[in-house]
């Protein structure tokens, strides 16, 4: 363990914050086995807090074309990309487990162009990147690309939700140098 500070910013005790919040860490903390840190860091600020997490459970937990897998193999790779240390490795777990490979998340983190992937994941995780560092470039061959490898229109959006919803949560990691959590590091090898 570190006595290092888990973000720039103060995190309230779990007694301190509002009920509804301390029951979604408690709830996380009892089928995880510990508190991510992201919770304590985004507690700082409950209104955001509640938003950040309605969105995320919107975008991660519906059904879709994309595997609950596929969806953490775009946060590994775009979080890689934006040099979030947080996400790589928060997500390069839960992406082990959904996997069920432990080498995959490594291999996409560093460079998913030579990752044990499918065609179609590797179109997806093109069109990520697409979305995460050139969006105005997006055009109508690179639906005919996704299409192609059987990604409906509402996939696509799927794609760029996941993308676009945790490159603001990359930012805002990097920005409050949120540590991961040590149990992280070891969850699905």
């Amino acid at each position: 363990m570190t006595d290092k500070p888990i973000s720039r910013y103060p995190t309230p005790a779990l007694e301190d914050m509002p009920e509804d919040i301390r029951e979604t860490i408690l709830g996380v903390q009892e089928k995880a086995g510990f508190i991510p840190n992201v919770f304590l860091t985004l507690a700082h600020r409950p209104e955001e807090f509640r938003a950040f997490m309605a969105y995320h459970d919107t975008l991660m937990e519906k059904d879709s074309g994309l595997t609950k897998a596929d969806r953490e193999m775009i946060i590994v790779a775009t979080s890689n990309d934006n040099g979030c240390q947080y996400c790589v490795v928060a997500h390069g777990a839960i992406l082990r487990i959904r996997a069920k490979d432990p080498l995959i998340a490594d291999q996409v983190a560093i460079n998913y162009r030579k990752a044990d992937i499918t065609p179609r994941q590797m179109a997806m995780l093109d069109f990520a990147m697409k979305v995460s560092n050139n969006a105005q470039a997006i055009c109508t061959q690179d639906f005919e690309d996704l299409r192609a490898h059987g990604f409906t229109d509402e996939d696509i959006w799927d794609i760029a939700g996941v993308t676009s919803f945790f490159g603001l949560s990359n930012r805002m990691a990097n920005f409050t140098s949120m540590r991961p959590n040590a149990e992280f590091y070891t969850m699905g090898r």
